[in-house]
């Protein structure tokens, strides 16, 4: 008897150890599988945004995308169905990357509102610089094609509009505290998304009729970041 219960005891601690080494293997598969999928899918994306930004919406090419990416036609048809969900999704990435940063820099609340402000800027304006052609991209394909806009309507509505919301607040305190003038989101957003954009669209006009001021461009680029953080500054202060 006394044999009996040491051997099921035995059988259930075996059944057990092997139950959780299962579930260990299939949650190593899964994490596995997981990263796998989610670095396919950002070498898609990848590889669509630099096809975009190159040729633009009509120009790029869904088999140039997927041999980018190192992955089959089938591949990336199972990840991105048609080339307006690759478009959506490359706008999706630019949105969150800039609103993802910004939103956290206004939740800041150890620093004056000024300072979130003048921080937003710069992080906007260095984006811009490491990606100069997405202005000139999201300007010819809306101007060229209005429908576009209902690809993107709801995504940019939704990031954009609770954005929009955290500045709102911040504005209305700084308000309150005498920190700042009189101003709403919009202005302001509109305010700092023109100064730092048509930096990157008139650069090249600007120096083929009036000639660069600077022999290194990279000076010039912080000569007008450093213009706009003042003009900005001056916009708010009291």
């Amino acid at each position: 008897m006394l044999y009996l219960f040491c051997s099921i005891k035995f059988v259930n601690k075996t059944v057990n150890k092997i139950r959780q080494w299962t579930q260990n293997i299939n949650f190593q598969y899964i994490t596995t599988m997981t990263k796998h999928q989610n670095n396919k899918e950002m070498a898609i994306l990848e590889a669509a945004r630099n096809e975009f930004l190159e040729k633009g919406y009509d120009g790029a090419r869904i088999t140039s995308i997927a041999k980018s990416a190192g992955v089959t036609h089938a591949m990336l048809h199972y990840y991105f169905k048609t080339k307006e969900q690759l478009f959506t999704g490359i706008f999706d990435d630019f949105i969150h990357q800039v609103v993802g940063n910004m939103t956290e820099l206004f939740n800041d609340s150890d620093k004056p509102f000024i300072q979130q402000v003048e921080d937003a800027v710069s992080v906007h304006f260095d984006f811009i610089k490491e990606n100069p052609q997405i202005p000139l991209f999201v300007i010819r394909e809306i101007a060229t094609h209005p429908e576009r806009i209902e690809l993107i309507k709801d995504s940019v509505a939704s990031t954009i509009g609770g954005f929009f919301g955290t500045v709102q607040k911040g504005i209305d305190q700084a308000r309150i505290n005498g920190e700042i003038c009189d101003i709403d989101a919009i202005n302001l957003l509109f305010d700092v998304l023109s100064l730092n954009a048509f930096t990157f669209l008139a650069r090249p006009i600007f120096f083929a009729v009036f000639g660069r001021l600077t022999a290194d461009d990279s000076v010039f680029i912080e000569l007008r970041k450093q213009e706009i953080l003042k003009t900005i500054h001056k916009r708010l202060a009291i």
